[in-house]
């Protein structure tokens, strides 16, 4: 297998990169001045212009493999276009590429009807509103889905929904129009995995409060947030069922292993850009006589992370491909395992970065406390560690049935 990128990924990447150079890098306080006046949880004016100018170039929707309403680009090709994304953590959006949109409109594209697609997907593709998947749930351990208690439950011509759901991303955002929401539609069903439904409820639909905003180690990510959200007698149209009752892990499969994969792609490029602020920090500084860079420990730091971050790109590219070529349910043992490795690498060579900043890597001055607290937070998002080694050790097992 070839790793190398294709003609047409070659010019994305070096059009995204020129992008990032000339308009996401020299914008970054920018943008942090910007969501600290006023009203934290309004749309941020600066992402609204590099949307427009992002669209413009033709770098819009560059994921979607196997559909004609994206780049058509396959898993291996958008990887290195993610990566260069993810070295600042609003970046994919001026793309028209960031969570949790991204996931759903896969969703939508894959399991929704001719309407969903109509009335959602298409604004979404527009970059005109954004979206929410609640799936967490503060009640019981979402680290087992089975354990969802919301319900789903038919009641004529509609559904009536009822439940509390948390870390729902985007929540908090004026522009979220549309909950992908999952929970209990056969609860008695004797193969659990057959009891969770997921089904489309609007923002403004009668019973939807959003509760709260939760920080992450602090931050709270305005303004697009994670929300704490109940949901209390909710009617919508039965027509609003993804893919029929009993679908709901069918579809989180689908959807998960796109956004795994992403996350970790991003995670590269946070952890690069980790990296480089590391290498410039200690050539910068001098400590007993000599300067930081020449000392052993930052040495041998700075190699690892090299090491590290190399090893896990190669594992994404592997799993990527893998996702092209066999697909999603074949290279689930691949998925899991980049969700383990990308944000542990990440969150250990974001920490030497800090280390080597001294009392400024903890502060919000150079923006590494905020990517640790991202990082962290993706050994949890998708499934926590725990899961996902279960899950490789039970696959290397049967190897040897």
């Amino acid at each position: 297998m070839s790793f190398d990128p294709s003609p047409k990924t070659k010019d994305l990447i070096a059009r995204v990169d020129a992008f990032m150079q000339a308009h996401v890098f020299p914008n970054e306080e920018r943008f942090a001045r910007e969501v600290a006046e006023g009203d934290r949880w309004q749309p941020v004016a600066l992402i609204e212009e590099l949307k427009e100018m992002a669209r413009a170039q033709g770098l819009w929707n560059l994921f979607l493999p196997e559909s004609e309403l994206g780049a058509g680009l396959t898993n291996l090709e958008y990887a290195p276009l993610c990566e260069l994304m993810g070295r600042v953590g609003w970046a994919p959006e001026v793309f028209n590429c960031s969570a949790p949109d991204t996931g759903n409109m896969e969703v939508l594209v894959r399991y929704g009807t001719e309407e969903h697609k109509r009335d959602w997907l298409q604004p979404l593709l527009a970059g005109e509103i954004r979206s929410c998947f609640a799936m967490t749930e503060p009640a019981v351990a979402s680290s087992d889905a089975t354990n969802i208690e919301s319900s789903i439950r038919l009641d004529g011509n509609h559904y009536v929904i009822n439940g509390r759901k948390w870390w729902s991303s985007g929540a908090n955002d004026p522009r979220c129009k549309l909950f992908i929401f999952m929970g209990k539609s056969n609860p008695d069903h004797p193969d659990r995995h057959s009891q969770q439904s997921m089904i489309i409820v609007p923002r403004e639909a009668a019973g939807v409060t959003v509760l709260r905003h939760l920080p992450v180690f602090g931050y709270d990510d305005a303004p697009h947030g994670h929300g704490e959200v109940l949901f209390e007698n909710v009617r919508v149209p039965a027509t609003n069922i993804l893919l029929g009752e009993g679908r709901g892990f069918e579809i989180a499969q689908g959807r998960l292993g796109p956004g795994r994969i992403h996350h970790c792609m991003r995670l590269i490029g946070l952890a690069e850009r980790a990296l480089e602020k590391m290498c410039r920090r200690v050539k910068s500084r001098v400590a007993f006589g000599r300067p930081v860079a020449e000392q052993t420990v930052t040495l041998e730091r700075i190699a690892e992370a090299r090491i590290m971050i190399d090893q896990t790109r190669l594992l994404v590219l592997n799993a990527a491909y893998m996702m092209d070529t066999v697909g999603n349910k074949v290279a689930a043992k691949e998925i899991a395992m980049i969700k383990v490795a990308a944000p542990n690498m990440a969150c250990q060579v974001i920490d030497w970065a800090i280390q080597a900043h001294g009392g400024g890597g903890v502060s919000d001055d150079f923006g590494l406390a905020k990517a640790y607290a991202a990082a962290r937070t993706l050994r949890l998002a998708d499934g926590p560690d725990e899961v996902h080694r279960n899950q490789i050790g039970r696959m290397e097992l049967k190897r040897y049935s």
